[in-house]
């Protein structure tokens, strides 16, 4: 965070090194020299902290514009990523870390069609592509991890499989088939004795990750999929030791993150959150006392690169319930990303005030594969065009265009 002084307004920025005409020549050069030095520092102490370094868990970051991760439907046979995914995630290597797309832990965790896996060897091989093309690229690329729950539809399923969840409650809303946008099916309750089973996914997922060249893992317990249902009561009427209490719904997010911890560093591994998003006809009784203990219990596991929280509603407004992110925020000791609508002054404001230490953007990565640079000389942001967000080829996908040089 920069120090309030570096924000003070200067109103005469050439300060006592302004000379009058007639001084001699070396005067003014060494007056020209002290007046360059104080320009070279009020540049410096005046930068963005957007773009200034820092370090979550075990990731030194050159700068603090975080890609968030953003389904884009492109993944070939076996749930494989693309071969343009290499170009499209290194096109966008500048972001201080790329969150790479919900990526399904087993074929049961899959909800959408032509979305890419992480638990067989040729996904794996797959993005390794990705990985070695970010890196050469000079940046840094997290996996988010993702089971989708009861947003899925049978025709994205092996043969026979229901979506599963925490109770047999079907979401509202719709998912991507191979026939469009389709009504989500009819879930089933995972059994008791599936849960052990379920963690070991996330496990291997994560080994998986870190073995295709990933520099960490992010879980995706938001946006109403599998571990946010488990959380909120809405959605989870279980009666075992994974419902009711608060306690009891966050015992499955506690597990499945400390089982990845364990496996391949808590500091190469995050979480992301969106205690009060209404997406998938979500919804909860306590979501402020609910998500302060999931925060306490990730930070007891100790260590954890980062939580990121998106604020509202998901892609909709911030505003959309009233809920208090400081004392959220205040719940965890490491390095926190917020994420949902924020501007480059928005942003500016949580990093310099201490509430973030990085900035999520979604969409806007989506036409702006340059979008550091474009934050940093304010230049115009490009539109992307819905028509080739989900599935397709090149087209909306690696051919938006970066400012020139």
């Amino acid at each position: 965070m920069k120090d309030a002084v570096s924000y003070r307004h200067r109103s005469n920025p050439l300060g006592s090194a302004t000379i009058a005409r007639g001084h001699s020549r070396s005067a003014r050069c060494r007056a020209w020299r002290v007046i360059n030095f104080n320009w070279l520092l009020m540049s410096k102490s005046t930068e963005s902290p957007l773009f200034s370094p820092v370090r979550l868990g075990a990731l030194d970051l050159a700068n603090r514009v975080i890609m968030a991760p953003l389904t884009r439907n492109r993944a070939v046979a076996g749930q494989v990523p693309s071969p343009l995914a290499a170009e499209y995630y290194g096109q966008r290597a500048s972001a201080g870390l790329i969150v790479a797309e919900g990526t399904q832990i087993s074929p049961l965790g899959q909800g959408y069609l032509d979305t890419p896996g992480i638990h067989s060897k040729e996904q794996v091989e797959g993005w390794r592509a990705v990985t070695d093309e970010v890196h050469r690229r000079g940046g840094k690329i997290v996996l988010q991890l993702w089971h989708v729950g009861r947003v899925s539809h049978t025709s994205v399923l092996p043969p026979g499989e229901s979506p599963v969840a925490p109770s047999a409650i079907r979401a509202e809303g719709k998912t991507f088939t191979k026939n469009g946008f389709e009504d989500v099916s009819e879930p089933r309750a995972l059994a008791l004795d599936e849960i052990p089973a379920l963690i070991e996914d996330y496990r291997i997922a994560a080994r998986n990750a870190i073995d295709a060249g990933f520099d960490g893992v992010e879980v995706h317990a938001a946006n109403g999929y599998l571990l946010d249902q488990f959380l909120r009561d809405g959605s989870n009427k279980r009666t075992d030791a994974y419902g009711g209490d608060i306690e009891n719904r966050t015992r499955l997010l506690a597990e499945v993150v400390q089982a990845i911890a364990d496996e391949i560093g808590a500091e190469r591994t995050g979480v992301r959150l969106s205690p009060v998003t209404p997406v998938y006809g979500m919804h909860g009784s306590d979501p402020q006392p609910l998500f302060e203990r999931a925060v306490e219990r990730l930070n007891l596991i100790g260590g954890l690169a980062f939580v990121h929280v998106i604020e509202g509603a998901t892609g909709g407004p911030r505003d959309n319930v009233a809920f208090d992110y400081a004392a959220l925020r205040a719940k965890f000791d490491g390095a926190w990303i917020a994420n949902n609508s924020y501007d480059k002054a928005l942003s500016e404001k949580a990093i310099d005030s201490g509430y973030a230490d990085a900035i999520a953007y979604g969409r806007p990565y989506i036409a702006n594969p340059d979008l550091v640079r474009r934050l940093r000389e304010n230049a115009p942001l490009a539109d992307f065009n819905q028509a080739t967000m989900y599935g397709g080829g090149a087209e909306g996908y690696i051919d938006y265009p970066a400012l020139p040089n």
